[in-house]
């Protein structure tokens, strides 16, 4: 047992830090699920590691209790969104990272249209323009239920609303003014007296 006031760790490190194309798949995930750092992912994945490894230990066995414990597992993920209603327990050991990252409160603003780019998303919920069921979540790894998914909006009387984003938001670049020159051009440094 450990301390109560300090959390476990949530997640595993890589067994080899210096791995290029490890690297390489994280930074492409940063890039397009707007993540703050590295630990986002390995939690993820420690999450999908957790839940193959309880879906090939009831896959080994068979009595009325892992009968029960594979629809537990099984409605958890629909649940959460994670697998489609139709899934089978072997469908758990094809899961990967992005299934869990697609599910974060975060990419699901932004998927529907709240914000313009996923940091964008993520800046949002942090400051407090984010509500679900018009109750503040300020947490952009908040996994969001499918039930939960509707009721996503911005938060009542947020600074955000007046911006009034469209639905399907596409960024156009605004054009740079020029500066207006002056009919006077002659002036240059003072000379001093």
């Amino acid at each position: 047992m450990g301390h109560p006031r300090k959390a476990r760790k949530k997640y595993d490190t890589p067994s080899h830090p210096w791995n290029a194309d490890r690297i390489k798949q994280e930074n492409k995930l940063i890039q397009k699920y707007g993540l703050k750092n590295k630990k986002e992912i390995w939690k993820a994945e420690t999450m999908i590691k957790r839940y193959r490894r309880d879906a090939r230990e009831l896959l080994g066995l068979s009595s009325d209790q892992t009968a029960q414990e594979r629809q537990q597992l099984l409605g958890h993920l629909i649940r959460y969104g994670i697998l489609p209603e139709t899934a089978k327990l072997e469908d758990v050991l094809n899961l990967t990272t992005e299934d869990v990252l697609r599910r974060r409160l975060q990419t699901v603003v932004h998927k529907k249209g709240l914000a313009y780019t996923a940091k964008e998303a993520r800046v949002f919920v942090v400051h407090g323009h984010i509500a679900m069921d018009n109750k503040k979540v300020n947490s952009p790894s908040y996994l969001v239920k499918k039930d939960e998914e509707e009721g996503i909006g911005y938060y009542p009387g947020s600074a955000v609303i007046k911006l009034k984003i469209p639905e399907n938001p596409k960024k156009e670049k605004p054009k740079k003014e020029r500066p207006k020159r002056d009919s006077y051009r002659g002036r240059g440094r003072r000379k001093r007296r």
